[in-house]
């Protein structure tokens, strides 16, 4: 019997003693890195070996020297000012706006029956229409420019707003009203909480609006800006010059939608998310 006894506790002394096997994880960034630089690596043999015609579609490496020595004589920063600057208070003013109103919306019957109608027309307007108008109604000063970036933000955001309030579980509004919660109570701590995911979409999918809005915001005669660089590089048949600004719109497009994607994680992180292996 001692002989079984010590048989049987083998196997759990040796459980006890293996080693916990770490699992490998590779950042998401250099995951994410594979697949562009693999297609700069295509792009740049290609050019190369002449096969892309480098007077239509440089290679990269040209791209980058553009971008170099723009940086070096420093009128590219204040390019990426303006342009920032413009996208700034534009988002801040749109985001603002479909917030009062998405809310005012969600809360109230009458005034979804109301307003809803007329902001879905105006949503189906595409952006380029608003040009000759702003610029009839403003000018070609900073006025109208903001503004276009500030129409993109809003409709994203409003829709936003508005699904979430009205996808709010009505048993939990149930359940706050039986424990005695005020109307502000209700607002704050189960309406608010429960829209809110939908809501940092919506900011989300405004602020990459608003980055295609901003480059015919800058077509309304900019002296300045990422998008006048485009516009200067077709007028001086520059391509290097054209693709150099669309790779400038596209890193700070996603470094703006980074610092969104790390202010929702946090705001988030109560909810019990799926973890993605």
């Amino acid at each position: 019997m001692a002989r079984q006894g010590h048989s049987e506790a083998l196997p759990l002394r040796s459980l006890e003693k293996a080693p916990n096997k770490k699992k490998l994880t590779v950042h998401p960034a250099i995951i994410g890195s594979i697949l562009p630089i693999l297609l700069l690596l295509i792009w740049e043999a290609l050019s190369r070996l002449a096969i892309l015609p480098t007077y239509l579609l440089p290679a990269p490496t040209v791209i980058v020297n553009t971008i170099i020595e723009l940086g070096a004589d420093g009128s590219l920063w204040g390019h990426i000012g303006i342009t920032l600057y413009r996208i700034f208070i534009g988002f801040l003013l749109g985001a603002f706006a479909a917030l009062i109103l998405g809310s005012f919306v969600g809360f109230y019957r009458k005034a979804e029956q109301l307003f809803d109608p007329i902001i879905q027309a105006f949503r189906s307007i595409p952006s380029l229409a608003w040009v000759p108008l702003f610029i009839l109604w403003m000018g070609i000063a900073e006025a109208s420019k903001v503004t276009l970036i500030a129409v993109g933000v809003f409709f994203p955001v409003y829709l936003n707003v508005v699904s979430g309030i009205l996808s709010v579980d009505r048993q939990l509004i149930e359940v706050g009203k039986m424990y005695g919660l005020s109307s502000f109570q209700l607002v704050k701590r189960i309406i608010l909480p429960a829209s809110l995911p939908s809501f940092l979409v919506g900011l989300r999918s405004g602020l990459g609006l608003g980055w295609m809005f901003v480059v015919a915001a800058e077509l309304m005669g900019a002296s300045q800006g990422l998008g006048y660089l485009l516009v200067l590089g077709q007028n001086t048949y520059s391509p290097e010059l054209i693709i150099a600004s669309i790779v400038l719109f596209a890193v700070l497009g996603k470094a703006t939608d980074a610092l969104l994607k790390k202010i929702e994680n946090r705001s988030l992180h109560w909810q019990d998310r799926m973890e993605q292996r």
